[in-house]
């Protein structure tokens, strides 16, 4: 029951999903029809768990049997499987699934893709420009007129076009559930309003110039005076000056940025499902190329899954390998057949190979087919068993879980007493053995000195060579009177063992290389499992997690625990700091130990970076590690509905070494959006400079609208399609990951920036002013209103595109590598997109005439164009040897979130994302509490020096109790309650009712508070000030005034 209530499902009657059926109140609930019980029941039921469930079923049935009654099914037998029966069901109560979630609508996607910062700006500017456009003052229609519908004629479709194109491409990205903003979404942001910013700025400028030129030339120069007839024609010129500023700023904004993260990791996500990563959310993709640290499972995922029993201890003798039946006692044989067949799911079963001489198919839980293939290599078989005692005839049943790691079964003999068959982990198990087999098949006294001999000589060496030791046992019970079946920790005790057994599961071969390759590229791997802290820390070696000589912590799931609670049973996040670090192996855990760690992973502030945790889970309680992670990965051959629904990235053939290609996937996206960064980026500079220059000067553009159209197209969909596109490389794992708060753009990214902008600027303006000379052309300045185009500024919009062209080549490498040509056929859209521009410009320019505005070009001139675009590749050897650290004037761009802003800035699934507005506001709230915190600090010093407060003082409960747990059972509760610990209060609705197993949990002080309860600014502020080294300690009194504060 502990086990269904951390399950999301849910029960639907039929005809009750989207509208109320039959039988149905307005509320959804059923009446219950024929039953005493309604759906609505059975949720609240299933809501509570141990101690608590139960004495809900003694209030409301009286007992179990009561609530069998009311359902009208037998406690024993379950359900008739009668068809009628069974339909009357389904009609009442509905299947048992997981609802899937609710598909947003196309309006909400359309909305969410219009939130996008780049779009806003482009939106802005589409607006202002249209509205501009339909703009006709009264009087008559004069030259300027005309000239100034041609401009927002030409503008237009620049702007709309493109913003719609933009729009339509960001829906494909938005059907994602908003947790909190990724890695790269956070730096795209900041970025797209730094770029936004200076664009504006630009674009204000531009404004500023022409409008001061025009009224210089016409009021001072000319000494014309305003006449009120010649207004319309002034407004005319001043709305094409603010046409042409807001062209400055639709060119400076990358507004292919979208669409190339969506390509980047669409593209990913397709390839990655070939490694066998079936991404559920795009955002992991990235996430997962900035992890520093992987807390994977053991079982199925570090190896094979294919239990073994290589080793067993039996009839006090050791035996390294299988022993031949002759070689045990018939007696003591026959019990471990008969232990193994019945206490083991009869869904486990051992099928025949599919080829041939190959292995045999282990079908079901993995530990219970290495038991029952160890039956097989007896010379025994357990079917005989199971169809003598089938499993409609088990008497009662103690099912596996993770806190009593073990499984009992219980028989009626034919005399009618009972017997009562267990396994379970070896050192736990043997603790409730009173007796054991003997060579003679007798059972003798097993005192705890002998279980200590035992465990010293056969399970620890057992456990040292990487086996999982697993304790038969079994006990006879009278059947007068009847035991009680529900005291389970009266009815396991006094057992006899029978064997205890060793299961190898091998280690994975790739696994080992796998790790070392995380580990080359600075990421940290742990191992929880609920294995023996022997067999955790071999497998470990093996794997190459730990490696003799290093400093690491290895720790059970009990010492865990034991070290990071304070006395009072809470969790503190700074002795998680002391012990996460180094720890390496997390054995005998339970999930809510590997929430725990993770959790206190991510929320750590000892190290600058914060950290980005990946974890693996296969099982129902794994949800909430999974969820918590930044990247969950769910097993998608072992793991349950529930842990597939809460991943993020489902492996499909549970293997360590597809999460390195995850790995390498992430940090391919994020290379990729950063190679296409600094090719737009560097066509952004040169375009806004060449329009603004021309502007100016010329009172022109070199570039006509339809021609930056075809730029945009190359920077837009083309470019990103190309480099969004390149394959990963080994060599991105000889890195270390970027980080939260890295930027975007890197100082080299910013040298290639500028230095490719200096030269494509040089020539354009070389072109422009004395091109007609070096050509002995006619010039194309100053042209008339509709002139055909001229050869010159037709060679000055070619040499542009190929310097792109060319520069796109440059821009595959972003780290400083000379050999941009390195892997280029490697990847043939990059070359075909390459090769198909080059011949698209060749038909514009030729072929193109006044629609494009270009003029045929001979021979030479294609040449000439052609050198000064190869000199791009020249120019890019001659920056690749600038040292970047000379280069002090150069800045970086894109940063990450700020260390105090991301802790505070985590997002709800159905909560709005923060606007730059909000945080620049809470910026202020915090300095201002900052503020006042450090002067309300300064008088507690004062008070305290004066008032002796230091001597004899208690010490105070730390702030850092991030998770307020229930008492965990080994600290608070009697060790008889079998309760499994919740996950913290912060992942459990505010609404849900109070349960009466708070009790166990500690009251919240101001000095305890869970941070992350707060309200946000408290939050942020307590967050900020954790940061202050000069706040104090958990010694000083100061501690409890700042954190109430």
């Amino acid at each position: 029951m502990g086990e269904m209530a951390n399950s999301a499902v849910e029960f639907y009657p039929k005809g009750t999903r989207g509208g109320v059926g039959g039988g149905v109140r307005a509320d959804g609930n059923h009446t219950g029809g024929d039953f005493g019980v309604t759906v609505q029941d059975l949720r609240e039921l299933m809501e509570l768990r141990g101690a608590e469930a139960l004495q809900k079923i003694q209030e409301s049935y009286g007992d179990t049997v009561g609530l069998c009654q009311r359902i009208q099914s037998h406690p024993t037998d379950g359900l008739t499987g009668d068809p009628v029966d069974l339909e009357r069901r389904h009609q009442a109560f509905g299947q048992n699934f997981i609802p899937p979630k609710k598909p947003k609508t196309f309006l909400e996607l359309v909305w969410e893709a219009l939130q996008d910062v780049t779009l806003i700006i482009l939106e802005i500017a589409a607006i202002i420009s249209l509205g501009l456009s339909f703009y006709q003052p009264p009087g008559e229609e004069s030259e300027a007129k005309k000239q100034d519908g041609g401009v927002a004629m030409e503008m237009q479709p620049l702007k709309s076009a493109e913003g719609g194109e933009v729009e339509d491409r960001e829906k494909k990205k938005t059907n994602v559930p908003k947790k909190e903003k990724s890695v790269l979404q956070g730096k795209l942001t900041k970025l797209a309003v730094q770029i936004g910013k200076a664009g504006l700025v630009m674009s204000a400028i531009t404004v500023i110039i022409l409008v001061l030129y025009f009224v210089i030339e016409t009021f001072v120069v000319e000494d014309h005076v305003w006449l009120a007839e010649c207004t319309p024609v002034y407004i005319q010129y001043f709305v094409k000056f603010f046409i042409i500023g807001v062209t400055v700023l639709v060119v400076a904004v990358p507004e292919g940025l979208p669409l190339a993260v969506t390509i980047s990791l669409a593209y990913s996500v397709k390839k990655m499902m070939k490694d066998n990563n079936l991404v559920r959310h795009l955002d992991a993709c990235e996430t997962m190329g900035n992890a520093t640290a992987i807390c994977s499972d053991k079982t199925g995922t570090l190896t094979t899954n294919r239990m073994t029993v290589v080793q067993t201890y039996i009839g006090d003798v050791h035996h390294r390998m299988i022993p031949d039946s002759g070689q045990i006692n018939p007696k003591t044989l026959e019990l471990l057949v008969n232990a193994i067949a019945i206490n083991s799911a009869y869904t486990s079963k051992i099928m025949p190979p599919d080829v041939e001489g190959g292995l045999a198919k282990q079908v079901g839980n993995k530990t219970e087919c290495g038991l029952l293939g160890f039956v097989l290599d007896l010379q025994q078989d357990y079917s005989p068993v199971r169809e003598q005692i089938p499993e409609e005839k088990l008497y009662k049943v103690y099912t596996f879980n993770s806190v009593r790691k073990s499984m009992s079964t219980v028989i009626k003999l034919p005399d009618g007493s009972f017997r009562l068959y267990s396994k379970g982990a070896s050192e736990i198990l043997l603790k409730k053995c009173s007796y054991i087999l003997d060579a003679n098949g007798e059972s003798r006294s097993f005192r705890p000195r002998d279980r200590d001999e035992m465990v010293k000589q056969v399970i620890e060496p057992m456990a040292c060579e990487g086996l999982r030791t697993i304790c038969i046992a079994f006990r006879d019970l009278p059947g007068n009177p009847e035991p009680e079946w529900d005291s389970e920790v009266e009815i396991v005790t006094e057992l006899t063992c029978i064997t205890v057994v060793g299961i190898e599961d091998p280690v994975r071969p790739e696994v080992p290389e796998a790790i070392r390759k995380c580990q080359r590229a600075g990421i940290t791997v742990r191992m929880v499992t609920g294995d023996n802290i022997n067999t955790a820390r071999a497998i470990a070696a093996k794997c190459g997690i730990i490696h003799p000589g290093d400093d690491f912590i290895c720790l059970e799931g009990k010492d865990f625990n034991r070290r990071i609670r304070n006395e009072k049973g809470e969790i503190e996040q700074e002795r998680i700091d002391r012990i996460w670090p180094k720890l390496r192996v997390l054995a005998r855990s339970s999930p809510t130990d590997k929430h725990t760690l993770v959790k206190g992973i991510i929320d750590s502030t000892v190290i600058e970076q914060r950290q980005v945790v990946a974890v693996t889970g296969d099982g129902t309680n794994d949800g909430p590690a999974l969820k918590k992670a930044d990247v969950g990965f769910a097993m998608g051959i072992a793991g349950t509905d529930v842990a597939k629904e809460a991943s993020d990235i489902i492996l499909t053939d549970d293997n360590f070494s597809s999460i390195v290609k995850a790995v390498m996937w992430g940090r391919n996206v994020y290379d990729s959006i950063s190679k296409f960064l600094q090719f737009q980026l560097t066509v952004n500079v040169v375009a806004v400079i060449v329009a603004f220059t021309g502007a100016c000067i010329t009172q022109d553009s070199p570039l006509k609208a339809v021609q930056m159209l075809w730029v945009n197209l190359i920077m837009d969909t083309f470019a990103s399609l190309a480099l969004a596109t390149e394959p990963p490389t080994e060599a991105l794992l000889l890195r270390k990951p970027y980080g939260r708060n890295n930027p975007l753009i890197s100082l080299t990214m910013m040298k290639n920036i500028l230095g490719h902008g200096v030269y494509q600027l040089i020539i354009i303006f070389t072109l422009l002013f004395i091109g007609e000379h070096i050509f002995n052309i006619d010039s194309g300045r100053n042209a008339p209103l509709h002139s055909p185009p001229s050869e010159h500024y037709t060679i000055i919009f070619n040499t542009f595109v190929l310097m792109q062209l060319f520069n796109e080549i440059n821009a595959r490498k972003i780290h400083g590598e000379r050999n941009v040509f390195d892997g280029i056929f490697g990847n043939p859209i990059f070359c075909s997109i390459v090769l198909g521009t080059f011949a698209v410009q060749i038909v514009i320019v030729q072929w193109g005439g006044k629609p494009f505005s270009c003029a045929p070009l001979n021979v030479e001139q294609w040449l000439w164009c052609l050198f000064v675009g190869v000199g791009e590749l020249l120019w890019g050897q001659l920056i690749a040897t600038v040292p970047t650290e000379r280069l002090p004037c150069l800045k970086e761009a894109g940063l990450g979130l700020e260390p105090g802003e991301e802790e505070g800035e985590e997002l709800a699934e159905d909560e709005e994302e923060i606007d730059c507005a909000e945080r620049e506001l809470r910026r202020g709230q915090i300095l201002w509490f900052r503020g006042l915190n450090r002067i309300q600090t300064q008088m507690r010093v004062v008070k305290a020096f004066r008032s002796s407060l230091y001597e004899g003082r208690e010490k105070p409960e730390s702030r850092n109790s991030i998770h307020n747990f229930m008492a965990h059972p080994e600290f608070l509760i009697n060790d008889l309650i079998h309760n499994i610990p919740l996950i913290d209060d912060t992942d459990v609705d505010d609404d849900r009712p109070t349960r009466p197993y708070r009790q166990y949990s500690l009251p919240v002080t101001p000095c305890n508070r869970n941070n992350n309860n707060s309200s946000s600014s408290s939050s942020t502020v307590a967050h900020s000030n954790k940061n202050n080294t000069n706040a104090g300690s958990p010694g000083a009194p100061l501690y409890c005034v700042e954190t109430s504060l």
